[in-house]
């Protein structure tokens, strides 16, 4: 019998990374302080760590995929030198009132809603009812809420701080 792991969903900026307004440029990368150990943390009690994000810079001509995919590399490669894995990343680059017309739609993955916990969970086989998901902003909540799952309200701080002091996580 296969035991599915629980997964922390994990919004990137404003949770893993300081969010300095649309951030995409590896040179600007900033760590969220206490990220790193709250991710080792959350890998050492058998959760899977997957990035939930949209990336509407894209929608709105600010940068390319490749660079919401480099920018995720780069994160991950941080993350990992320093003992902390990160196991997948999904972004959403659409906005219903996109300059760019190919990704200008009220798209199902787009938080609040919860098309990208959804597949996440669909694709890794994931414990829904152990995972959470940590944010930054209210939709990262209601996509939570959505798919059933619990939402943290991250509001700064030291990430590590924060869930250390969930008893129901407690890394």
């Amino acid at each position: 019998m296969c035991v599915q792991q629980p997964a922390a969903f994990l919004d990137r900026d404003g949770v893993l990374n300081v969010d300095t307004g649309y951030p995409h440029l590896i040179e600007s990368f900033q760590p969220f302080p206490g990220g790193v150990d709250a991710v080792a943390a959350l890998n050492a009690r058998g959760y899977r760590v997957i990035v939930v994000s949209n990336q509407s810079g894209v929608a709105r001509g600010y940068f390319s995929e490749d660079a919401v995919r480099g920018f995720n590399r780069h994160l991950q490669h941080y993350y990992a030198e320093r003992g902390a894995r990160i196991d997948a990343f999904y972004y959403c680059p659409f906005h219903p009132q996109a300059k760019i017309e190919r990704y200008r739609c009220d798209h199902e993955e787009r938080k609040p809603r919860p098309g990208m916990i959804e597949r996440a969970l669909r694709e890794h086989v994931l414990d829904r009812a152990r995972s959470f998901m940590v944010g930054d902003k209210e939709s990262d909540i209601q996509a939570a809420q959505a798919a059933h799952i619990k939402g943290l309200l991250f509001q700064g701080g030291n990430l590590w701080d924060f869930l250390h002091n969930k008893p129901e996580i407690c890394p």
